[in-house]
């Protein structure tokens, strides 16, 4: 790499991990509802406590924004680098999101992120993750369960498919540090706490709050 590209290398990785760090569900709650969400729902400023919070339509601009500050980042990476710079780059929004500076150093859990991340390196396997995160909600009601079980097939797939190995580590790598980030949630489906969605057909059955799920997307 010549020095023009280790400084577009830099100023591409500076910027993915600000775009990242922004809290878009702090940022539309307070811009067009005056509410911080981090005093409602589960305190946590992702997708899953603005639905709640807020509303659907607000659950969904959360939701694309932070796909999107995962997805631009990823994709110009893999336009302008090889494997290697591109999963460095990749990887700043979603520290970003799960370390914002501009929230002292909290964030979320890097799901959405993340995922937006995958959908723009290894789009081929993303629609079947997306289908085992959506088969696993479907059949456990957590959240927290579908998650980790997309991020361990995401794992796994970019390894039998034969990804670029920077992938396959980054993919392993960020496994490692979305099962961490869900310590607490492992804990409580362990000791039977975790709380579960309710769905739309659900007549009845546990409340889809989940104050005990903190910084959860």
């Amino acid at each position: 790499m010549n020095a023009l590209g280790f400084i577009l290398f830099v100023t591409m990785l500076v910027a993915a991990y600000l775009a990242g760090a922004v809290p878009f569900g702090l940022v539309i709650g307070k811009a067009f509802f005056d509410v911080d969400i981090r005093r409602h729902g589960s305190g946590n400023v992702g997708t899953t406590n603005a639905f709640r919070v807020l509303g659907k339509k607000a659950g969904i601009a959360v939701l694309a924004c932070d796909m999107l500050k995962g997805y631009v980042p990823a994709l110009l990476a893999s336009w302008a680098f090889d494997p290697w710079p591109t999963i460095f780059i990749a990887a700043a929004p979603v520290a970003g999101h799960m370390y914002s500076v501009f929230l002292k150093g909290s964030g979320g859990k890097g799901i959405a992120t993340g995922s937006a991340v995958a959908l723009a390196l290894v789009p081929q396997i993303y629609a079947v993750v997306i289908g085992i995160w959506v088969a696993v909600l479907l059949l456990t009601r957590y959240v927290s369960v579908a998650s980790l079980a997309a991020t361990v097939s995401l794992a796994l797939f970019v390894t039998i498919t034969g990804q670029p190995l920077p992938y396959i580590l980054a993919t392993f790598i960020v496994l490692v540090l979305i099962v961490f980030a869900h310590r607490s949630n492992i804990d409580r489906i362990v000791h039977h706490r975790e709380p579960r969605i309710r769905l739309p057909w659900d007549r009845e059955g546990p409340a889809a709050h989940d104050e005990g799920e903190r910084r959860e997307d």
